[in-house]
């Protein structure tokens, strides 16, 4: 690494070191010193209860979950008996050291180190950042401050292909969330779709990078279901239940009402697109609290919006109508009370839930019929007529027909009575009934992909 590519990294002016060092010319030595005292050294009181924070980890097949953290106070030795005082695991510390260009194994390590700690964890989920290393007999008074379980805002399936690789896509959740603490999932299951797991992301951009991880990674190839929120209904009994997915939603006689989460988002963008930006809030059920000209040219918008709306492709249609001049910012305001509904889609009569979403009732016959249209493109033609339907409990909404492939039985008649080309016909009407009943849609991978693409 050369000289001033030190000097950016450390973020030191260089007429400073240069005032410092008495020199003209700047070598390695002069800037290792500016550093010694430029920088702090970590304080810290290594004969305090041991405090130590878990900031990442690594999965290492041999020797199991390698933990990387910092001290903060107290001192830790090579076979000391440790416990994370966020999940109440003990374990015994087998190897402790620095980190070097490769790990260099120490037998004591104290306040202001950073170093790996090696247990034998086979376990991930026993790891989480942010949690505090302690020693079981002298255990610090309090955690390190800061750490919370992290509350995911969009809510997905994600689905092996092939259905025998779901061990293999445990195995790989599991140690994408060594350093990634804010995907939260758990087992599920889906008629259509197998066994898989229902996760929580923070949003659409990192749901896409966990599934682009997936497949680059670990090469597991899986379908995403529709992405939606956690919405709470209020049971007849007064009591509150959370759904994340449209399968969790209970009848509509069993609930008084559905609440769903709404965020105040600012926006600022340019004065000439001022217009544009209220219609596609407003599109999307925003209610425009606040309008602030920060210059001539500039203005802060400021909305209450269903947090629903803004998962989908809010951002980009933001960034196309303003032409990139437009920056969004928004926080988590509460839940309100709205009239949604579940939206089911029914290939041949039977019910796809992968593919089904939770909408409100006003936007539910436009994402219906948009569904339908777009799904008639990607279904592959079979040799019976396939009905692809969008419904709301049992009344249908939209509907379109995917034609069957239909093979020319009156090829062999040249002539004759035509008596006998209609017997023709109706036989052949016959069989693609009669096929109808007993054959199987296969949606292709894109289908599912396709609730993302409406647009």
């Amino acid at each position: 690494m050369v000289a001033d590519e030190v000097i950016d990294l450390i973020g030191c002016d260089r007429e400073d070191i240069i005032l410092a060092s008495g020199k003209e010319g700047l070598g390695i030595e002069d800037i290792l010193n500016a550093v010694v005292e430029k920088i702090p050294a970590p304080k810290g009181d290594p004969e305090a209860p041991l405090q130590a924070m878990i900031f990442d980890s690594v999965y290492n097949p041999f020797r199991g979950v390698e933990v990387i953290f910092r001290i903060f106070n107290g001192t830790i030795n090579k076979g000391d008996k440790i416990k994370f005082v966020n999940t109440g695991k003990e374990y015994e510390a087998d190897e402790i050291g620095i980190l070097g260009i490769n790990q260099i194994p120490q037998q004591t390590m104290s306040a202001g180190n950073v170093g790996y700690l090696i247990s034998g964890i086979k376990v991930a989920k026993e790891i989480k950042v942010g949690d505090t290393i302690t020693h079981v007999k002298r255990p610090c008074p309090a955690a390190i401050q800061g750490f919370e379980n992290v509350k995911p805002m969009v809510f997905a399936g994600i689905y092996p292909v092939d259905t025998t690789e779901f061990e293999e896509l445990r195995a790989s959740m599991e140690k994408l969330q060594l350093n990634d603490a804010s995907l939260v999932w758990e087992p599920e299951t889906s008629a259509a779709l197998g066994f898989g797991f229902r996760c929580g992301f923070l949003g659409m951009l990192h749901m896409e990078i966990i599934q682009e991880r997936l497949e680059r990674e670990f090469d597991m190839t899986v379908i995403t279901t529709v992405p939606s929120v956690q919405f709470r209904a209020l049971m007849n009994n007064d009591e509150y239940i959370n759904i994340n997915a449209p399968s969790d939603m209970p009848d509509p006689n069993k609930f008084k009402h559905i609440e769903e989460p709404f965020v105040k988002a600012t926006i600022i963008t340019a004065a000439e697109y001022v217009g544009p930006v209220i219609q596609l809030c407003m599109d999307k059920r925003g209610q425009i609290k606040n309008q602030v000209y920060l210059t001539s040219d500039r203005v802060e918008l400021t909305f209450h919006m269903p947090l629903a709306e803004i998962v989908f492709d809010f951002f980009d249609k933001l960034k196309t109508i303003s032409r990139g001049y437009a920056s969004l910012d928004y926080e988590l305001i509460g839940s309100q009370q709205s009239h949604m509904v579940r939206l089911d889609v029914m290939l041949n009569g039977e019910v796809v839930d992968a593919l089904s979403a939770i909408v409100h009732r006003d936007k539910a016959y436009e994402w219906g019929k948009r569904l339908c249209e777009k799904l008639k493109e990607l279904v592959p033609r079979q040799m019976f007529e396939i009905a692809i339907q969008a419904a709301i409990g049992t009344k249908i909404i939209a509907r379109e027909t995917v034609k069957a492939l239909r093979k020319n039985v009156l090829a062999k008649c040249y002539g004759g009575d035509i008596s006998r080309k209609r017997k023709l016909l109706e036989k052949q009407k016959k069989g693609k009934k009669r096929m109808r009943q007993v054959g199987n849609v296969e949606v292709p991978q894109e289908a599912f992909m396709a609730v993302l693409k409406l647009d």
